[in-house]
């Protein structure tokens, strides 16, 4: 069964920067579209970006659009969400696992992003 292991989280001040990193065990992230999610306390967890890696189609969620960025590497099997100008509103538990619904995982658990103002 895959597996997401997801790490690179920390604490940093607004208008910093983080990258996080996504490996699968058990399976690949180059099978199908893969994605960074994230939960905020009381909140229900977001898709904030997907990678199709074939192609390479990116998307995001409005809230991250020009800030973040998904990213591959095709022989390392992971991918990365590069995070800049960072907001306290973007602290949460980010998490990777496949884009399509019927695919999804059993989730990691996850790297803490904390946005301190």
């Amino acid at each position: 069964q895959v597996q997401f292991v997801e790490s690179g989280g920390g604490v940093v001040e607004a208008g910093g920067s983080l990258r996080l990193s996504c490996v699968a065990s058990g399976g690949t992230v180059r099978s199908y579209p893969t994605g960074w999610y994230r939960q905020a306390p009381g909140k229900q967890r977001e898709l904030v970006a997907s990678i199709v890696f074939g192609v390479g189609t990116t998307n995001y969620v409005d809230s991250v659009k020009g800030r973040f960025t998904i990213s591959r590497d095709n022989a390392k099997d992971a991918v990365y969400l590069q995070m800049n100008s960072l907001k306290p509103e973007d602290s949460a538990v980010y998490y990777c696992n496949y884009a399509r619904v019927e695919l999804r995982a059993p989730w990691g658990q996850g790297t803490q992003v904390t946005v301190s103002s």
